[in-house]
């Protein structure tokens, strides 16, 4: 391969080990959707109106312990056993503190099996350093300003620290870690800034992961895990946290804490919680790829104990969720048993820039953009869904296109040399992927008014010849020909992954109340966590949203134990 086509396809021999060993297939098949009051609370004030058809008691009030079993006693209470939770009570157990990890299901939470970590030691053997100062006022920048510097930087100070730990134990169940270094270029048509921040770890996603790995760590240093053990309340009395009651199999367990963190994640699987709080997601979404246990009741536990949530919402959603014709986003059905309709929770290609039309045919937005900035785009057009549409040269563009983050598992599966349909089998099987010999016949089948599309079409193979694209601006390499059958189309809509909008804290991940004080003893990390981004997530600082809650969990052991400078 000569090196013009390495540095614009990124298939140099570390991008190849780096991503390509990943072996990830384009399309995966899901679940639906679902089924995964006190002072302090702002987030009712913040839920939209009745007329917005959404219900604003989701909160409720706070629960009654009702009759306790047993009673316990520890210094570190963690309640959580996922990326967050899990990252503390492994760095709690090498520090010697004495804790209890708590989670309602019987296992440890699948994590990502790649995380961003800044100025890590694979960083610097690549020879790359990110400007921290200007990835500070990036994220600031997606966030609008709606953040907490302080907060931030913890991740970007103090990640190389956490990936540098977790190493040994990675390498040591066969899972070296790689740094992910694509090529740089210019995306979107705008000057965003791409640091390299992901690192991954070689054969993800295949026993053990890095929870597992975790959960075996923290069991050879002589803890347990306590599974089966589903939060009712937070113990709060005059601005204090002093532990929690669970139910258990064998009845309520209260367990009294000088420190308790929340790490339960956020609340995509609740349809109140979404309906008040994310409006503009349902608008936008067809899909889930949440956990079915994120149901936001960690969150509430936090607002019934003071705590005060981030007042405006903050989804991630990837541009995936592959639907029929004639789909909408937003949920199907009622209450608690609302679910969004996709029954593919991510169709990869949905994330590559290929031309993408309305539903009268006609392109309305740059391409080349965050995942979710496509979303919300369309939730401007009817239905808040969105045609793709490529051709049988779509191995080469994907090629060419050489995008960031998991949506890069597409150039590698093209470098790898597996065929188009392959990666898209899922959806093509399934019937809502179309393909067909001609444009015309893709029309049809994707219920697109043939001259308005076909007119598109001419226009987009206009610009693309030209290399300009003189409707949004796309970068010219991300523009691509519709001339060579087969061509294929599909619907798309956002994936719902989770939220990020959680309870303020401090730098040290300290919970605070209305005032703006913090909560004694009363800690939260990771997504039910909030003070970090707002209305999106930034997808080309990739990795930030996994690498954030890993450095917070292990940040509140350190700073309990006094290991932090």
């Amino acid at each position: 391969m000569d090196t013009m086509n390495e540095k614009r396809t990124g298939l140099t021999r570390r991008g190849f080990i780096g991503l390509g060993a990943l072996a990830a297939a384009g399309s995966v098949v899901g679940l639906a959707g679902c089924s995964p009051a006190g002072d302090g609370n702002l987030a009712a004030d913040a839920a939209p109106s009745d007329t917005a058809g959404a219900t604003t008691d989701w909160l409720g009030a706070e629960p009654e312990a009702g009759d306790i079993a047993s009673t316990e006693e520890t210094d570190f209470l963690i309640i959580g056993a996922g990326t967050a939770g899990m990252c503390a009570a492994g760095t709690a157990a090498d520090l010697g503190l004495d804790f209890i990890l708590c989670e309602k299901n019987d296992s440890v939470q699948e994590t990502r099996e790649y995380l961003g970590a800044v100025n890590s030691m694979y960083a610097e053997q690549a020879g790359y350093k990110v400007d921290k100062a200007k990835l500070l006022n990036e994220l600031t920048r997606y966030a609008s300003g709606k953040c907490d510097q302080e907060v931030i930087k913890v991740w970007i100070d103090e990640s190389a620290e956490m990936i540098e730990w977790f190493a040994p134990m990675m390498e040591a169940a066969g899972k070296p870690t790689v740094f992910d270094m694509p090529p740089e270029h210019p995306t979107g048509g705008t000057d965003y800034y791409l640091p390299y921040l992901q690192h991954v770890y070689l054969t993800p996603y295949t026993p053990p992961m890095r929870n597992d790995i975790l959960a075996e760590h923290i069991e050879q240093l002589g803890h347990e895990i306590r599974y089966k053990h589903e939060l009712v309340k937070l113990l709060h009395e005059g601005g204090k946290v002093t532990g929690a009651v669970f139910k258990t199999p064998d009845g309520n367990v209260q367990i009294n804490a000088k420190d308790t963190l929340l790490a339960t994640g956020g609340y995509p699987a609740n349809p109140s919680m979404m309906r008040a709080l994310q409006p503009a997601a349902l608008q936008c979404c067809t899909a889930s790829s949440y956990a079915p246990n994120n149901d936001g009741y960690g969150l509430k536990a936090g607002l019934w104990a003071g705590g005060i949530k981030d007042a405006d919402p903050a989804p991630m959603i990837f541009d995936r969720g592959a639907v029929e014709p004639g789909v909408d986003c937003g949920y199907v059905g009622e209450g608690e048993k609302a679910m969004l309709p996709g029954t593919i929770f991510q169709e990869n290609i949905g994330s590559q820039p290929f031309m993408k039309v309305n539903r009268e045919g006609k392109r309305f937005v740059n391409e080349s953009t965050p995942y979710d900035f496509m979303c919300f785009a369309a939730s401007y057009q009817p239905g808040g869904v969105w045609c793709q549409v490529f051709d049988g040269n779509a191995s080469e563009d994907i090629l060419r296109f050489s995008t960031v983050g998991c949506s890069a598992f597409a150039n590698q599966m093209m470098a790898a040399g597996m065929p188009i349909d392959e990666f898209c089998a899922v959806a093509l099987e399934q019937g809502v992927m179309a393909k067909a010999d001609t444009l015309e016949e893709l029309a049809e089948k994707m219920q697109l008014p043939k001259e308005e599309f076909l007119a598109q079409v001419e226009r987009y193979n206009e610009m693309f010849d030209n290399q300009e694209d003189t409707e949004f601006g796309k970068e010219a390499y991300r523009l691509s020909a519709l001339r060579t059958p087969p061509f294929y189309g599909c619907w798309f809509g956002g994936s719902l992954l989770t939220t990020l909008d959680g309870l303020r804290i401090n730098k040290d991940c300290q919970v605070l109340s209305k005032d703006g004080g913090v909560i004694e003893g009363f800690y939260a990390a990771g997504d039910v966590s909030g003070s970090f981004f707002s209305g999106n997530y930034p997808e080309y600082i990739v990795g930030c949203a996994s690498g954030r809650s890993s450095t917070q969990g292990r940040h509140v052991a350190r700073y309990l134990a006094g290991d932090l400078a």
